[in-house]
């Protein structure tokens, strides 16, 4: 009995953190931002900066004070092969301004990392659901936040990602980078990609309409309620309002 409780004792000390010791906010996000070997330096940047200039737009910041709680717990990682994703910003509780300045000057001053690599869609949202189940963040709700400029071409394929990120509990949100050699790259995040209550895909127009989309994208996951599931509708309304030019809020 004795060596039965020492054991019970050994395993509650190795679990990473308790839920009593998790900090509780309203949002848990990551940020999966495409680093792959189809992106070259000057798309790259446009991404970068990007993130970088739509977190510090104020309406950003306006969304995160509106939760209950007033924070948000934050992370940026790139990615591209099945193996390939590495973390720029930690996890970072993110509650007004000076916080957001201090996370945007993590993407603008990093140099990027990944030069190279696959387009493994569906391992990027298992590693991301890894970082949302392992982090010091308890929160109200959790997504994942993936963009990229093609299907999966490596690694698990990502509706099976996917469908294990939403088994969690997690809602996976895309934005696709369209191209005159993908310009129908939305339908296969529709179709694969996306999951969850309340998920939702934004397409950018190539990467100069890439701080648009993800502006308009954050504000709407930040300041979400409970949804319902993800239609083919609700996509066709992002894509015509996008075509509109009604891109920014």
């Amino acid at each position: 009995m004795l060596r039965w409780s020492c054991l019970a004792v050994a395993l509650a000390l190795m679990t990473p953190m308790s839920a009593a010791a998790q900090q509780k906010v309203d949002l848990e996000i990551i940020l999966l931002a495409d680093g792959s070997g189809s992106i070259d330096d000057e798309e790259f940047l446009l991404q970068r900066r990007g993130y970088a200039r739509a977190l510090r737009h104020p309406r950003v910041i306006k969304a995160i004070r509106s939760g209950p709680l007033g924070r948000i717990a934050l992370t940026y990682v790139e990615w591209s092969g099945h193996f390939l994703q590495v973390p720029i910003a930690p996890w970072t509780v993110i509650r007004g301004e000076a916080d957001l300045r201090e996370f945007a000057k993590k993407l603008e001053t990093r140099p990027r990392e990944l030069q190279g690599g696959g387009t493994a869609v569906g391992s990027a949202i298992l590693y991301g659901a890894r970082s949302l189940r392992d982090n010091a963040f308890e929160g109200r709700r959790r997504v994942i936040d993936i963009s990229g400029d093609g299907p999966d071409k490596d690694g698990v394929l990502a509706m099976l990602g996917r469908d294990q990120a939403v088994a969690e509990g997690i809602t996976v949100n895309g934005l696709p980078i369209l191209s005159p050699d993908r310009p129908t790259l939305d339908i296969f995040f529709m179709d694969n990609v996306i999951g969850g209550p309340g998920a939702f895909s934004i397409p950018a127009r190539g990467f100069k309409d890439f701080y648009a989309a993800i502006l308009t994208k954050l504000i709407r996951e930040i300041a979400a309620r409970p949804a319902a599931a993800p239609t083919r509708a609700a996509h066709r309304r992002s894509r015509r309002e996008m075509d509109q030019g009604r891109i920014l809020p």
